[in-house]
């Protein structure tokens, strides 16, 4: 079975890195109808943490944030890449890009269950179309 990549856009938010800020995040988020597709955060400076965060819905996440007056950067890419789980998947993923000059900014996998596996993949929104071929090929 061949591997399913897609393009999908993601924002990053961020708030202060204090217990209990990611949850009031997510909850407001939920409360406002908002689904995740995935999301990933992360400490940054200035006691501050990042959510990258993938919306189902686009549109509804960006009235949600501005309704929610959340400090979000502007609209990016990231891969979304799934299939059957497999040794070697990200190996060899991650070697194709290194060969091709791409270099990976993030990257989350996961094991999902009944034999697959999903994975979001940040590059340098320039080189998104380059990646997405060489990881569908």
């Amino acid at each position: 079975m061949a591997d399913n990549i897609a393009v999908l856009p993601y924002y990053s938010v961020t708030v202060p890195n204090k217990t209990g800020e990611g949850a009031k995040l997510l909850g407001a988020l939920r409360d406002a109808g908002v689904n995740l597709l995935g999301l990933w955060a992360y400490p940054v400076k200035g006691k501050k943490a990042q959510f990258d965060l993938v919306p189902a819905d686009p549109k509804l996440f960006a009235k949600a944030a501005k309704k929610l007056k959340l400090e979000c950067g502007p609209k990016q890419n990231v891969i979304c890449w799934n299939g059957e789980d497999r040794p070697g998947a990200a190996a060899d993923a991650t070697a194709k890009l290194a060969a091709a000059g791409i270099g990976i900014h993030a990257m989350q996998a996961i094991a999902s269950g009944e034999g697959r596996f999903g994975a979001l993949i940040q590059v340098a929104q320039g080189d998104i179309k380059k990646a997405v071929k060489l990881l569908s090929a």
